[in-house]
């Protein structure tokens, strides 16, 4: 008992010893996936390099598997996944990073392949590896599952396939998911419908970043993609966005373990406030309730507990005004109901009452929701100016009390900002040609107006809402159509001029028509002086038949055109003299008198001759 006694202080220096290292120091694998040399679709530079860096990265921070493959077919690929999923089954933490071509299509993901043709829309499913066959790959990882995408390209077969359906949906860039199994990230080199940038080096942005932070010894994940898009941000002038999908523990879960440090070395000063800003960032960018509550019980009190309390707040009123909506819909067929089937009066006045109450809840519920989007921007709105009028100093009301009401900080630039959000995103999917300067005028109602034509949406044109920039900001591609002038046409988002072959020219429809040849002007014949001056008496008085006054005289006259044109205004001056006989010329050197009267056997013009 004695020895045992002694041994204590061994055994629990031991103990210590082995507590000092990291929780995840398990077995970590990795696989790197790199497609440039495709087939049937342009050749991509950088997806090589970025496949070497990031299997230099890993290789380097201490994996145990790092298998890195290059430009593989579909079939290559799927025993590769095979291979790999072997690997994963006694491992920690399984990594898998794909650089190349990825489209989206109904919603689905898809890794393309070098073989990959793509003829038509549905070739996808044969010739592609969809995103959750990745996740196969990585799930019998214990503590961490992460896969990396660098994809988020054009589709290259975009202008070539062939729709076998008109209405499925072929996206831009990569689309939005929801990771199901526990303990998964999914990382996208930019935001969901949204496309990344190459670079002008011979690495990507994004792959840069990653193989500067991601195996940083001790950092937790998830704040190294918080670094990660910070760096990204900023080389791309804020055009591109890195994302990450999916949620963790509480724990940290870094990729690389510290290293063991002697005791006596001194440690860093922690920096609560760095701390509590990051984490709020994180959450920020995850932005559904569990991630603002997590938040909460990590930090429940001070400046950024008070915003993340009003980013519960504009949850929690989205989700009463949404759930209003469905209650008014589900009353209203309820009364539209009872009415076709002609119930009582009292039940059907029951039901258009329950009608009217619902949708005055919507309304509440929507004003409520309005109103807490609007105090919610506003705070974030101040954080980002303090951020950037002291980037490396805590904000002044950090040390504020947990009443703090946040929600009272004057937005001075607010609204101005959510008005060039707008524009900015109005201007992306076509629907606005001015300055995004934030002056919400007559030009940008019109074109949020046009907006709602072509998306279907009911947003309200006189203010730059909350509401209106997440419904633009949905729609990954052009929404209005492309207007050119006259001379040009559209060829995707822009206006090219339009160019007739020989012999043919534009005309007033855009279109190209063939020349006509021009018509010789016609000779004009020489022109000779009329005189008419006999004839004048003629037309200053009503012309009698000698049968039947005005009626005669009418038809006269009428016959009477017919013989003129025939003898020409050689005799008589063009004049012709009619009766019940007929019709005939006023012979040379006579002319027409009236003389009055008219009927049968009485003429009303007498042949006068000098």
């Amino acid at each position: 008992m004695w020895n045992l006694l002694r041994l204590c202080p061994l055994l629990l220096a031991f103990a210590l010893l082995l507590g000092a290292e990291p929780a995840f120091a398990g077995k970590r694998v990795a696989l790197v996936l790199a497609n440039s040399a495709y087939q049937n679709a342009p050749q991509l530079t950088n997806p090589v390099n970025d496949g070497a860096v990031m299997a230099k990265t890993l290789t380097d921070a201490g994996f145990d598997v790092v298998d890195s493959r290059r430009d593989l077919s579909a079939l290559d690929t799927r025993r590769v996944l095979r291979e790999f999923a072997d690997a994963t089954r006694d491992a920690d933490i399984a990594v898998v990073y794909y650089a190349g071509h990825g489209i989206e299509v109904e919603g689905s993901n898809y890794l393309i392949p070098v073989d990959a043709k793509l003829e038509r829309d549905t070739d996808v499913y044969d010739e592609a590896l969809s995103l959750d066959r990745i996740l196969v790959a990585v799930e019998p990882a214990k503590q961490l599952r992460l896969v990396i995408l660098d994809a988020c390209r054009d589709n290259p077969f975009g202008k070539t396939m062939k729709r076998t359906v008109a209405s499925r949906g072929i996206g831009r860039g990569l689309a939005q998911v929801e990771p199901t199994s526990p303990n998964t990230l999914i990382a996208y080199s930019a935001k969901a419908g949204f496309t990344a940038q190459d670079g002008d080096g011979a690495n990507s942005p994004f792959t840069v970043a990653l193989s500067k932070h991601l195996t940083t010894p001790g950092l937790d994940v998830r704040r190294a993609f918080g670094f990660v898009r910070d760096d990204v941000l900023k080389s791309t002038g804020n055009k591109q966005e890195p994302f990450v999908y999916g949620s963790l523990g509480g724990e940290d879960v870094p990729l690389v373990p510290v290293k063991a440090t002697p005791a006596t070395a001194a440690a860093p000063a922690p920096n609560p406030q760095a701390d509590m800003r990051r984490d709020y960032e994180l959450a920020l960018q995850v932005g559904n309730k569990p991630a603002w509550e997590a938040f909460l019980a990590q930090h429940p009190d001070g400046f950024y507990a008070s915003l993340a309390k009003l980013q519960l707040d504009k949850i929690q009123a989205e989700q009463v005004h949404a759930a209003a909506i469905e209650k008014a819909k589900q009353a209203e067929a309820e009364r539209d109901r009872l009415a076709a089937v002609g119930a009582q009066k009292d039940a059907q006045a029951r039901a258009d009452a329950n009608a009217k109450a619902a949708e005055q809840a919507q309304l509440a519920a929507q004003k409520a929701k309005e109103q807490a989007q609007q105090q919610a921007a506003a705070a974030e709105q101040q954080r980002v100016n303090l951020a950037a009028a002291a980037p490396s100093a805590a904000p002044a009301t950090t040390a504020s009390p947990a009443g703090t009401n946040v929600a009272s900080l004057t937005p001075a630039t607010a609204p101005a900002d959510l008005g060039r959000s707008v524009q900015t995103e109005l201007g992306r999917v076509g629907c606005f040609s001015g300055q995004a300067d934030g002056n919400w005028n007559t030009s940008s109602q019109r074109s949020l107006s046009q907006f709602n034509r072509y998306a279907g949406t009911k947003l309200d044109v006189k203010v730059a809402s909350s509401d209106a920039l997440d419904a633009v900001k949905a729609k990954p591609s052009r929404v209005c159509p492309l207007v050119c002038e006259h001379g040009f046409k559209a060829d995707g988002d822009k206006c090219t001029k339009i160019v007739c072959g020989d012999g043919y020219a534009l005309n007033d429809d855009n279109e190209c028509e063939k020349k006509r040849a021009a018509k010789p002007a016609p000779s004009k014949p020489a022109t000779s002086r009329r005189d008419d001056s006999g004839d004048r008496p003629a037309r200053q008085r009503p012309q009698m038949g000698a049968a039947g006054g005005y009626g005669a005289g009418m038809g006269g006259i009428g016959a009477a055109a017919g013989v003129a044109a025939g003898a020409g205004r050689a005799a008589g001056g063009g004049q012709v003299f009619c009766n019940g006989g007929g019709c005939r010329p006023v012979n040379r050197g006579c002319h027409l008198e009236y003389r009055g009267g008219g009927g049968p056997g009485n003429d009303a013009n007498a042949e006068v001759c000098n």
